[in-house]
């Protein structure tokens, strides 16, 4: 099957990790559906229940064609992507999807066990911020897990703040403006 075009305004980009190799963020598109079940089943249960806060194994066929063919208006999936053709491999991803009523949206990170700790998850965020400014966004906001240790200290470190856990203590809330540059 042909590569199709990414039905989004963001272009792929290549960025380089702590330990040298460099993954390419690109928008999800239509034909990744396998690439990204794939990857959701990579994860480690810990990984899959901080990110969907469901100790899911794999998405459901509505989920994975709400990440392949977003609302371009309302939201954005990215993946980070490793190899060519019909070698690629997705490692990561990030979505943000707007919010009802407002010009804020939410945003979830993904990134495969073997991928942590070299900087992906902060590429795929600030590359998500940067698609969400352009697209007029004024706040991106998060529910993370409050045992998420590292996504919440990722979170500060790029400018967000701690409004109020959710409803439940067990989740922190984050939120940032995004006028400013990241």
């Amino acid at each position: 099957m042909p590569p199709e075009a990414p039905r989004s305004e963001f272009s792929p980009v290549r960025v380089g990790l702590r330990d040298g190799r460099h993954v390419t963020l690109r928008a999800a598109v239509p034909h990744d559906k396998e690439k990204i079940q794939e990857a959701v089943r990579a994860l480690s249960t810990e990984s899959r229940y901080t990110r969907f806060f469901s100790p899911i194994r794999e998405l459901s066929p509505q989920l994975l064609e709400r990440a392949t063919s977003p609302d371009m208006e309302r939201e954005l999936q990215l993946v980070a992507v490793v190899g060519d053709g019909a070698a690629e491999k997705i490692v990561g991803g990030a979505r943000y999807a707007a919010l009802p009523g407002e010009r804020d949206c939410e945003f979830a990170v993904a990134v495969v066990d073997e991928w942590h700790g070299l900087g992906l998850a902060r590429h795929l965020l600030e590359a998500l911020m940067q698609a969400a400014r352009a697209r007029g966004f004024k706040r991106m906001q998060g529910d993370i897990l409050a045992t998420n240790t590292p996504m919440l200290g990722l979170a500060k470190r790029l400018g967000f703040t701690d409004v109020k856990g959710a409803d439940d203590p067990t989740v922190r809330r984050v939120c940032r403006e995004l006028r400013s540059a990241s």
